[in-house]
């Protein structure tokens, strides 16, 4: 459906691009201005919400690539930034009129400061940084102006790599060092054992050196970008102005998008956000190293990258691209990374780089054990298909045969877990809601400027006719949420989860620029992804920053940390057409009583409360922008974290008494496969330990309960 979707909007942006490219000469233009004039003109007549650009849109364009240029503000000076306001009001005129005057004026100026910063840094870490004063620096750059003279730009780099030093400086105090051949020798205590810690002085030194040997390699880094990298920033700074979910490829990103349509990823397995401080986690592939570890979740955000028994870089102001490009590499090299957990603690975790372990992207099930009932659990990941036969796998297709065989092995409740799934194939998930009713809408779709489509299950069979409960989470997103939304709206399945869901109720389509173009002496001109088209609810609702409210609220790690999609860039608004023709559910008794008595369940259970503190506590830490440079006060600052940390560890040992094991078709590859058999014991023993998954047990119980309490078993109307 939505490739048929694509082909139909290529074909309308060929047919009028014909006209308007076709008779252009960019004889006298290069490649940054044709591109700047292909995207917008692909953004005004694809777009689901075209943007005026006018002065507003101008002023968004110039504070936002400042911000993503120099986001610590320890380049641009406050000369600079007077400077380039003369042109605040410019942008939008120019991007008409293909200009880009603004751009040149500020990589040209960041060059100039760049090479500035080389002489800085190193004139700082000349001198020994004293963790005996007490000074601290806030680290919320948002609120910091830009400096207005060397002197205090200079004092700015000297808190900042004090602050870099810091860590590195608790490390050799405390744990030793082994010293590396690139120290001065004079470095070196011949008397000092490689384990034991380092004496202060001796700490200091070595710590200044490693940040030193740090910024040497992100600036040669930094050297290797050429123009059009920073160009390629630029306009993503004006295609962001749309929405979050809109981006423009260039070609080698392009090549790498294809990769991961493809099903295969490379790499750690993580999918990363620039953020001023560094480079934040907001989504884990299953299957990938990242995901196999378990060191790193969702909300961790990379502060260095280290290659196996080197030096860590600093990648705090670096392009997102770029930062990319030292985490991956090679499969079976290892990767370090410097993290700062959710939680706010620091951490260095070594992962093997890996392409991921595409079984475990695909649905799995399990079976679940309590008081002699049998119940089914099926895991996944994502919506997941094969765009070039859908026939060949899909997620709709596996999903119908896990819950086939969870029926011949007894199962009396279902429970499908889409918590982290962040979507995937719309016609997938009209397929697999299907296999819950007997047929009717489930999804409203809206193209800009035209009327709602209402997508349909026409398939009259039912494939599971039991107690089904939904399990979400705040990064449950696009996908889960409709087939989320669909199950509840009809009453079909209880909804166990977050307070609500990521809220993403947008389609995006992929365009090849260089196919509206007819003659093109530029070569590849990459892509652009953009929305075009917005889902709705049976029920009228949109799922757009609002998402998914669950039946049944439980808290969990990021009920009070900005992640949704209201917490993006430019998101879409909440809006609400006319409802669908659809009949609720017939099959359930006490529905809404089956909530209260979860409700209640979950009021009383001293894991979930555990779970709340921890929530609140993450939030606190998230909001402490102001880091003491004092090494004592740090030193009892990381204690008491760490002391606060180590009691909610206590969350893991949680035993919700459930039995789990595979089913008879897997059970039978453990023969040949040992692998596949770790991988599921690991699985159980987690599931074993999660109280939502017990919950859902209980929710279950509770449906089976009333449909025989009453003499009906779930089945659809007729």
């Amino acid at each position: 459906m939505k490739k048929n979707l694509a082909i139909g909007l290529f074909v309308v942006l060929v047919a009028a691009a014909s006209c308007s490219f076709t008779n252009k000469t960019f004889e006298n233009d290069d490649k940054d201005k044709l591109l700047l004039d292909l995207i917008t003109y692909v953004l005004n007549k694809a777009h689901y919400e075209p943007k005026d650009i006018n002065d507003d849109f101008s002023v968004n364009v110039f504070e936002d690539f400042i911000d993503v240029i120099d986001p610590t503000k320890r380049y641009f000076l406050e000369s600079d930034i007077k400077e380039f306001e003369q042109q605040k009001f410019q942008i939008d005129d120019q991007i008409k009129n293909t200009d880009i005057t603004f751009f040149n004026l500020v990589y040209n100026r960041l060059m100039q400061r760049m090479e500035d910063a080389k002489e800085i840094y190193q004139e700082v870490l000349e001198e020994p940084f004293d963790f005996a004063k007490k000074e601290s620096i806030n680290i919320e750059y948002n609120d910091l102006l830009f400096a207005e003279s060397r002197k205090v730009l200079k004092e700015r780099w000297r808190q900042q790599l004090k602050y870099a030093t810091l860590n590195t400086y608790d490390a050799k105090v405390t744990n030793g060092h082994v010293h590396s051949p690139d120290e001065a020798p004079d470095f070196h205590d011949k008397d000092t054992d490689a384990d034991k810690p380092m004496a202060p002085k001796e700490a200091e030194i070595s710590a200044r050196v490693s940040t030193k040997k740090t910024l040497d390699e992100f600036f040669e880094f930094v050297s290797d970008l050429q123009r059009k990298d920073w160009f390629v920033q630029y306009l993503n700074t004006i295609v962001d102005e749309f929405d979050p979910h809109t981006f423009y490829f260039a070609p080698e990103d392009k090549e790498l998008f294809d990769t991961r349509m493809s099903g295969k990823f490379e790499g750690i397995g993580a999918r990363l956000q620039k953020k001023p401080e560094g480079a934040k986690i907001v989504d884990i592939i299953s299957g990938g190293p990242v995901w196999r570890d378990a060191s790193l979740e969702v909300g961790d955000i990379i502060l260095k990258v280290a290659q196996e028994g080197e030096v860590p870089v600093d990648i705090v102001g670096m392009r997102l691209d770029d930062a990319i490009k030292m985490i991956k590499g090679p499969e079976s090299t290892v990767v370090e990374l410097t993290v700062r957990k959710i939680d706010g603690s620091t951490d260095v975790v070594s992962l093997i780089r890996d392409v991921v372990e595409l079984e475990e992207s695909f649905a799995k099930s399990a079976k679940i054990s309590k008081d002699n009932l049998n119940f089914g659990l099926i895991n996944l990941p994502k919506f997941y298909v094969d765009f070039d036969d859908y026939t060949d796998r899909n997620c709709a297709t596996d999903v119908a045969k896990e819950i086939e065989r969870l029926k011949q092995e007894g199962a009396e409740g279902l429970i499908l877990d889409l918590r982290d799934n962040g979507g995937g194939s719309l016609k997938a998930v009209i397929e697999m809601s299907g296999l819950f009713i007997k047929d009717g809408p489930i999804v409203q779709v809206r193209s800009s400027g035209k009327g709602k489509e209402v997508y349909d299950d026409k398939d009259e069979r039912v494939q599971w006719d039991g107690p089904l409960v939904i399990l979400v989470n705040e990064l449950s997103a696009s996908a889960s949420e409709i087939l989320a939304a669909a199950m509840q709206d009809y009453k079909r399945a209880i909804v166990i989860g977050s307070k609500q869901t990521f809220g993403k109720g947008t389609v995006q389509n992929v365009i090849d620029l260089g196919n509206i173009v007819r003659s093109n002496e530029h070569g590849d001109l990459g892509a652009i992804k953009l929305t075009t088209q917005k889902f709705y609810r049976i029920n009228g609702g949109s799922t757009q920053l609002e998402g998914v409210k669950s039946d049944v609220v439980v808290p969990d790690k990021y009920s009070y940390i900005d992640i949704g999609e209201r917490d993006q860039s430019n998101p879409l608004k909440w809006d609400k057409i006319s409802p669908a023709d659809y009949e609720p559910w017939e099959g359930y008794i006490d529905y809404d009583q089956t909530i209260a008595n979860s409700k209640a369940r979950m009021a009383k259970n001293p894991q979930i409360e555990l779970i709340e503190e921890n929530a609140k506590w993450i939030k606190t830490q998230q909001e402490e922008n102001l880091i003491s440079l004092n090494y004592e006060t740090y030193k009892a600052e990381k204690s008491k974290d760490k002391k606060k940390s180590d009691y909610f560890k206590k969350m893991k040992e949680y035993d919700s008494k459930l039995s789990f094991e595979s089913l008879k078709y897997e059970q039978e590859l453990f023969t040949k496969d040992s692998v596949l058999r770790e991988k599921r014991d690991r699985w159980h023993k987690d599931l074993a330990k999660d109280v939502y998954v017990e919950e859902a047990i209980n929710v279950l119980q509770d449906l089976k309960m009333n449909n025989i309490k009453n003499g009906k078993l779930a089945s659809v109307k007729g």
